[in-house]
């Protein structure tokens, strides 16, 4: 069974993955987001309109895709088609152009992939303090906060047919993740 975290960036998603693969023996399959925004000349931080928005998150969730299939036996990753969704609807305001045929047909894709790849989703809140990193997206506590009540809503919603393990904000230490987690599995 594929185990995917889901979670705002700056959470602490891929230390505990890495750790829940390497305990389970699972194969630890690590997103390349940052990777795929630079091979198009884009970063995660930077403004963009909401087609530019979703021809990039479409490239990430093809490569994420391909090196899911790609994965021998088990795996556990980073992120999920989940976040890739939230990121998307986080673009979304009021006055935003929106191809509503193309965000149907993504949306549709995202959950999709979610339920075909994972049999467990483990949300990982905001808590453990922020620092600042290269190449990674905004460090803005309001912007984690919006993203992480997409991730929680879009993790609820009835097209999901996975299970949900999800890790309340309290908890920051390393170990009591760990252990909540692989109880948990």
């Amino acid at each position: 069974m594929n185990v995917g975290f889901c979670g705002a960036h700056r959470t602490g998603k891929t230390t505990l993955a890495m750790e829940i693969a390497r305990l389970t023996g699972r194969q630890f399959v690590r997103t390349r987001v940052s990777e795929i925004f630079a091979e198009h000349g884009l970063h995660a931080a930077q403004d963009m309109d909401f087609a530019t928005r979703l021809k990039i998150q479409y490239r990430i969730l093809e490569a994420c895709e391909q090196d899911w299939m790609n994965a021998t036996g088990d795996l556990v990753t980073d992120r999920t088609p989940v976040d890739f969704l939230a990121y998307t609807l986080g673009d979304v305001l009021g006055k935003t152009e929106v191809n509503q045929s193309e965000f149907e047909h993504y949306l549709e894709r995202c959950f999709d992939l979610t339920n075909r790849f994972f049999g467990t989703l483990v949300i990982i809140q905001p808590g453990i303090p922020l620092e600042v990193a290269e190449g990674k997206a905004a460090l803005n506590k309001a912007y984690i906060e919006h993203i992480n009540s997409l991730v929680i809503g879009l993790c609820h919603d009835q097209r999901i047919h996975n299970r949900i393990i999800n890790i309340r904000r309290e908890v920051t230490d390393l170990d009591e993740r760990i252990r909540l987690v692989a109880a948990a599995l």
